[in-house]
């Protein structure tokens, strides 16, 4: 792996490259440095909703994402390693399946509202999509393994779901969607 920053103020990008993990500079502007910015603002994201009131079994999930998403940008940083394994992507499958289990089906699109934690899950579902998005147009691009993009696709759902877990926190309910079909059954 590379060096580790020592100091940060390097003002070795002032002309738009940066240094990758195996110290190849390449612009801030690659498919490469798009995906790592887009898996640390999701990281970032998260650190946000962390600050919220949560149930600690969900903080903890939320907690060993992070540690997740450093080895994803990790991974990114250095083209042709791997560091965030499969056991990682069965871990979001096996909490998508006990969150899941819990909530009620789901009869109508919701919206991204309720409590503010809720609220923040959804900023982290859509920015995992988005970088989900960085990493499949890098991998078209260049060879990277499935690991990457499958996390961040179970992620975004995990992400949604915890939305729903929060905004039952103290009884509360989703945040439904008034469609057209909905306002028939309502009057009907």
């Amino acid at each position: 792996m590379g060096n580790r920053l020592s100091q940060i103020a390097t003002r070795t990008g002032d002309a738009g490259t940066t240094g990758l993990g195996n110290n190849q500079r390449v612009s801030k502007n690659s498919l490469r440095v798009h995906a790592m910015g887009e898996v640390d603002e999701l990281n970032s994201n998260i650190g946000v909703l962390l600050c919220e009131d949560m149930p600690q079994d969900v903080r903890d999930v939320l907690v060993e994402i992070q540690h997740q998403l450093f080895n994803l940008g990790g991974e990114l940083s250095i083209p042709g390693f791997e560091l965030l394994k499969e056991e990682a992507v069965q871990a979001l499958d096996t909490a998508l399946e006990a969150y899941n289990a819990k909530l009620p089906k789901l009869e109508e699109f919701i919206l991204p509202a309720g409590t503010r934690g809720a609220a923040l899950s959804h900023v982290c579902r859509t920015v995992a999509r988005r970088a989900e998005r960085a990493v499949v147009a890098l991998g078209n691009e260049e060879a990277i393994g499935d690991a990457p993009r499958q996390y961040l696709n179970r992620l975004s759902d995990l992400m949604f779901v915890l939305a729903r877990v929060l905004n039952r926190m103290n009884g509360g309910d989703d945040v439904y969607w008034k469609s057209e079909r909905m306002k028939r059954n309502e009057a009907g």
